[in-house]
């Protein structure tokens, strides 16, 4: 359904981004953001997902370089420690903000944005720092934690599994205290459990309904096609 796209962050710097346009009366934009493998399939298929549903969807390629491919699989464990030392350059998603402000700026409003992961914790940059952004949903951001101190700007949920070996409760404790107005929801889940790795329905299917339930709140009703 969608396709790959080339963009430009304001610096001139080129990115390759995946584009869904919405198949139906479109509701507003969203930018996905993805987990530390990539654009996979998986994020690709779940922006289509939202392009049915009414969201014209751009899913940057956050780390990589404009001409690389995107993911052919979903989990690739032999490029992983390589992946992690990227994501930790970029300062687990702050470096690479001026990618998902061109994002923003591309798209008409009302936008969102939601983010898986490391994207979990690019998202909750975004919703601190970047402009033109109307709701954000962050999904299991390892890194939060580490930006807590700094405060959306738009209305933003958190999502954590109660389980996740990754992300200790205490850092989920830490984030609370820190927002107590912040709604953050636990799932009986552990880490990437939208993702086909650690892939949980139920609670993968409860974090999507509140997420476009908010983005439903935040002016994301049907509009023009």
């Amino acid at each position: 359904m969608g396709e790959r796209i080339a963009l430009a962050g304001r610096d001139g710097a080129p990115f390759a981004a995946y584009h869904a346009p919405a198949q139906e009366a479109r509701r507003g934009g969203v930018v996905m953001l993805h987990a530390i493998w990539g654009v996979t399939p998986h994020i690709r298929e779940l922006a289509d997902s939202l392009a049915e549903q009414g969201y014209e969807v751009i899913a940057p390629s956050l780390m990589d370089a404009a001409d690389a491919e995107f993911p052919a699989e979903n989990l690739t464990p032999a490029i992983l420690d390589d992946r992690m030392a990227m994501g930790k350059l970029t300062g687990w998603g702050a470096t690479t903000l001026p990618r998902v402000q061109a994002c923003v700026d591309a798209l008409e409003g009302p936008v969102f944005a939601m983010g898986f992961c490391y994207g979990g914790t690019t998202a909750w940059l975004a919703a601190c720092r970047c402009q033109g952004l109307t709701a954000v949903s962050a999904f299991y951001g390892g890194d939060i934690v580490a930006y807590r101190e700094e405060t959306p700007r738009v209305a933003t949920i958190l999502h954590f599994g109660k389980t996740d070996a990754l992300i200790p409760m205490n850092d989920v404790e830490a984030i609370r205290d820190a927002h107590p107005e912040l709604p953050i929801y636990l799932y009986d889940a552990g880490h990437a459990f939208v993702a086909p790795s650690g892939h949980h329905p139920d609670s993968a299917r409860l974090a999507l309904l509140r997420t476009l339930q908010l983005f439903q709140r935040s002016g994301g009703a049907k509009g023009e096609a």
